[in-house]
């Protein structure tokens, strides 16, 4: 299968803190790829640097064949790949189908001129956006409150609303920041379905995510980032067996439950771990902010 997205040597530094070191991997096209760490692994730098908002300090980086770093945000939406965050980021006193138009504005071609003089192919264009952003919030579950405020919309909602913007952009790999943080059960069964169905529609993804069910039980391959550095990478099934994640996750001694040791016996996790979930997925975290 053909690689879409294709990273090798990313670094990002801070100060004196190396976020990212010489992280690499490949997002084959179609599939659903997650990415996960403890908290401070990493993750959401990853996102920053792949999507324009940080200049990374080392490596290269490749989308369809072309290069993707050091391009500004809005070119790199154009370029195919769009976003949602870790904490929602909406125009909070628009309605929900203004939130979704204004993600259109990279598949415009009005200018300002047109936009002033409201010409004809202005306003035609203008209803097609209207329309096209109708389209995408039946596709996501929230139609019935396309003229809702933002504000007013349920969390799950607010989550979705940002999805469809993102769609908006026409993305061929759609990177998600936690999506499911803050749901309970039953809003992320319907946000799974939600990321299968985008799947299915020939979008791939890219998927943070705190909720290890979710995880494992939707991505085809998962890396595994820790102090900015490739931890793991493989399907769900070997990344839950690595002794190494299993450390990274509940601490030193909990390879020894993964083999079977009761926790609590003598040989068992200590109590505290490193703030995530374990891997099996049993315990979803919430969420907790990545650098």
């Amino acid at each position: 299968m053909t690689a879409l997205l294709q990273a090798r040597g990313l670094g990002k530094r801070f100060g004196g803190l190396q976020a990212l070191s010489d992280v690499g991997f490949d997002i084959r096209a179609g599939e659903i790829y997650g990415l996960i760490g403890p908290n401070g692994a990493g993750k959401t730098t990853l996102f920053n640097v792949l999507t324009g908002l940080y200049a990374p300090d080392a490596g290269v980086c490749l989308f369809d064949g072309r290069p993707l770093l050091g391009r500004k945000p809005h070119e790199v939406a154009r370029a195919g790949l769009a976003r949602t965050f870790q904490n929602i980021r909406l125009f909070a006193n628009l309605s929900a189908i203004e939130n979704v138009m204004i993600g259109r504005h990279a598949r415009t071609r009005a200018g300002v001129l047109g936009a002033v003089l409201r010409t004809r192919a202005q306003r035609a264009e203008e209803a097609a956006i209207e329309a096209h952003a109708r389209r995408l919030l039946d596709y996501v579950g929230i139609g019935a409150r396309a003229n809702d405020i933002a504000r007013a919309l349920s969390y799950g909602d607010q989550r979705r609303l940002e999805i469809a913007r993102a769609l908006a952009t026409e993305p061929r790999l759609l990177a998600l920041d936690e999506p499911a943080a803050g749901m309970n059960a039953s809003e992320t069964r319907v946000l799974r379905g939600l990321i299968e169905k985008i799947r299915a529609d020939g979008i791939t993804v890219l998927l943070i995510e705190h909720d290890m069910k979710l995880v494992m039980g939707l991505c085809d391959r998962v890396l595994v980032l820790e102090y900015g550095k490739v931890l793991a990478m493989g399907t769900p099934a070997a990344v839950q067996r690595d002794p190494r994640v299993i450390e990274a996750y509940l601490g030193a001694g909990a390879t020894q439950e993964a083999a079977g040791t009761p926790a609590g016996s003598e040989g068992g996790p200590a109590a505290g771990g490193k703030g995530m979930a374990a891997p099996s997925g049993d315990v979803p975290a919430g969420p907790g902010a990545a650098p």
